[in-house]
């Protein structure tokens, strides 16, 4: 063997190719190329989660890579990172898209990489609130803790009934979940069923995962559901002692408002409604009157305090002659049991802070009510909650049921009756509430029946009317302070005050009558635009007329317009007032529209000059029976117009879902204004409610369904 062959075979078999490739002269063989694979090449991660990942080189002088995410070096919070040696962790929220993809790319060679898709998954995050269900009085507060996968945490987004921080309506919580309750009881209702109250619902949203949310249920209440202490402020729950019924092993129980404290000769009477303490004229002289009653005392007598016993009250089957009909009957105190300077809860003229005080109403006989007087009450499933009184002269038709969830309905119609602003103003169990003026705490009205818009009540005068003294004549008069006074609570920021100063708002017509709006208009526009203060004239929609079409007429704020007309070839004017429009002459839709959201609201009730009110009463009293008797009308009464500010209205209050004929635009030269709302009920039960806050205004009762008491139900 060659010295040399041989020294080459002791260096090794790689070395011996070269060597002899190298004594032979042939060609090389090149090294093998660089490759990069990853593993696994797909996963999916959740939201905030981590992946490993890892990356084989061959081929190439390193092993090391740099990983990227979406071409990124070390990705970013938006579409998640990765370490060094290859660990994915998923960003805190989603990216659009949620697919990310993850590369290894080679150290040494640049051009070489492999990548894995990444599918990011909303986090499985379970969120729980506590407490989980709570009651709390309105001004209160509670605490909320988020549990997050079983951990408190501050990471989340509260909401209340789906906003976040909360409203007025419905009650605030800060972003550490401190839950400060409104001022009076969440109210809601459907366009069947009248005003009651309901709970409101806490949410704590992930902020890492939106997807993931906790809930709890507040139930809002008042301290005037409560059992009082002796001698008791008024304003709280009370009633007839006999006010339920059974049926087999099932008992029903009814109740409602103890209002105020009169006095007629040398005693006293609590004032309230002839259906919360004589049963619809069921009950007899002499009926023990509780509090609280049977609807907060488990439906229990011997749970609550007899307080008084039943004096008079106005016969329903047997009206007086002569004498406005009122829904109201008094009953004698029992001595020691009532604070006997008629102390009524939440009605004080200060506050507390945040809270109200208690306050008796203006002593003596009470006012007149007047249109847009503001006005304010307290009862036992609101509390106290402030408005206006948006219509007068109310002829009005009032459903009954005789009888606590049992019994025939009956129809009541009532005259001169005073009709308060807003379904929030009152709910199912505040019947026998006595409405004062908010700046003197007079008494102007009694509170015995509402529609899920409205509130109605007795005018204070035909109440003591009709409670005289059968024997002597003498009118009961209001115990309470010798001189006026504000109602504090109605100025606390919140709900009481928002509703006190609510807008009118106008429902967009249909197309087709918008279309005949504005042909109309095109074809009037010269003779409208010939009266002085007409700016402009456009085209939108009525608020005396829900979802009805309208003619706009900008005119100029404080001029005479007494020659406008209120109706051009049957479509309906409405006057929209102001110094100076950004627009003028004959609009379009658009500019229309665009003019009435820059102008000033018009707000839903003003008060009004005497003069006009008094024309308004008197085209009401001469064509009343005719409007009466059109289908769906259970209602007619003096109001302001919408459409046209300063001026009044004859008001038609329409069972909504009816089909009443046409209403003119005008009656008597006096514009017309249509409410629609569900029937206006007293007296009526409803099992559907929940324990502590029962129903009885429904129009009717759903069959039991087990043997033992049925839910407890209020009066209104």
């Amino acid at each position: 063997m060659h010295p040399r062959l041989g020294l080459l075979f002791l260096l090794g078999t790689s070395t011996f190719l070269v060597a002899c490739s190298g004594l032979s002269g042939g060609p090389s063989t090149p090294p093998p190329p660089t490759t990069v694979t990853i593993a696994p090449t797909s996963a999916s991660v959740a939201l905030g989660q981590s992946v490993q990942f890892t990356a084989t080189v061959v081929g190439a002088t390193s092993p090391a890579v740099t990983w990227q995410v979406n071409s990124v070096t070390g990705g970013n919070s938006s579409v998640g990172t990765t370490s060094g040696n290859g660990l994915y962790t998923a960003p805190a929220q989603l990216p659009n898209p949620a697919t990310v993809t993850v590369t290894a790319v080679s150290s040494a060679d640049p051009t070489k990489r492999a990548s894995a898709s990444v599918t990011i998954t909303a986090a499985s995050t379970s969120i729980s609130v506590t407490p989980s269900s709570v009651r709390v009085l309105v001004f209160g507060t509670v605490q909320f803790t988020a549990m997050v996968n079983g951990s408190p945490s501050t990471a989340v987004t509260w909401q209340v009934n789906g906003v976040t921080g909360g409203a007025s309506k419905t009650g605030a919580i800060s972003s550490g979940g401190l839950y400060t309750a409104p001022n009076a009881v969440p109210v809601s209702s459907t366009p069947q069923h009248n005003s009651k109250t309901t709970t409101v619902t806490v949410q704590a949203i992930s902020q890492a995962d939106p997807g993931a949310s906790g809930s709890a249920v507040i139930t809002v209440t008042t301290p005037n559901q409560n059992a009082l202490n002796l001698p008791l402020l008024l304003g709280g729950s009370g009633g007839n002692a006999g006010d339920s019924s059974t049926s087999g092993t099932t008992t029903t129980c009814c109740g409602g408002t103890l209002g105020a404290l009169v006095s007629r000769g040398a005693a006293q009477y609590i004032l309230s409604n002839n259906h919360i303490l004589a049963r619809l004229g069921l009950a007899a002289v002499g009926d023990p009157i509780i509090q609280p009653g049977l609807i907060d005392a488990n439906c229990s007598a011997g749970a609550a305090t007899t307080i008084a016993k039943l004096t008079q009250f106005v016969n329903f089957d047997n009206p007086p002659s002569g004498k406005p009909l009122a829904d109201a009957a008094i009953a004698e105190v029992v001595p020691g049991t009532v604070d006997p300077t008629g102390t009524i809860l939440q009605l004080g003229a200060s506050n507390t802070g945040t809270l109200p005080t208690d306050g008796a109403p203006h002593a003596g006989s009470g006012v007149s009510p007047t249109l847009g007087l503001a006005v304010a009450k307290s009862g036992r499933s609101t509390g106290l909650t402030c408005s206006r009184i948006e219509s007068i002269n109310v002829a009005i038709s009032v459903e009954y049921q005789k009888g606590c969830g049992t019994g025939a309905t009956i129809t009541k119609d009532f005259t001169n009756q005073v009709q308060i602003a807003g379904g929030e103003f009152s709910a199912q169990g505040d019947s026998g509430s006595l409405i004062v003026t908010q700046d003197t705490a007079d008494p102007v009205a009694l509170l015995y029946a509402g529609s899920d818009t409205d509130t109605v009540g007795n005018p204070i005068g035909d109440v003591l009317n009709a409670l005289a003294d059968p024997a002597t004549g003498e009118k009961p008069v209001f115990v309470g302070t010798p001189s006026p006074h504000p109602v504090a609570a109605c100025s606390l920021p919140g709900p009481s005050a928002a509703s006190a100063a609510a807008t009118a708002t106008a429902h967009t017509a249909s197309f087709a009558d918008e279309q005949r709006a504005d042909q109309v208009r095109e074809q009037n526009a010269p003779r409208l635009l010939s009266h002085p203060e007409v700016q402009a004239v456009g085209t939108g929609s009525s608020i005396d007329a829900p979802g009805r079409p309208a003619i706009l007429l900008f005119v100029t704020k404080g001029q005479s317009r007494a020659d406008l007309p209120a109706e051009v070839d049957g479509i309906r004017t409405r006057i929209v007032e102001g110094q100076v429009f950004a627009h003028r002459g004959n609009l379009n839709a658009d500019e229309s529209a665009r003019m009435v959201r820059d102008a000033e609201r018009p707000l839903r009730v003003t008060q009004l000059p005497i003069v006009k009110v008094s024309e308004a009463r008197q085209v009401e009293d001469q064509h009343l029976n005719d409007l009466m008797n059109l289908p769906g009308v259970q209602g007619v009464g003096v109001t302001a117009s919408a459409d046209s500010p300063g001026d009044a209205a004859v008001i038609l209050f329409v069972v909504r879902g009816s089909d009443p004929r046409p209403i003119p635009a005008t009656i008597g030269g006096v514009r017309t204004r249509i409410r629609e709302s569900s029937r206006f009920q007293a007296g009526f039960s409803d099992a559907q409610t929940s324990a502590s806050s029962c129903s009885a205004i429904s129009p009717k009762a759903l069959p039991h369904t087990k043997a033992g008491p049925s839910l407890p139900q209020p009066q209104r």
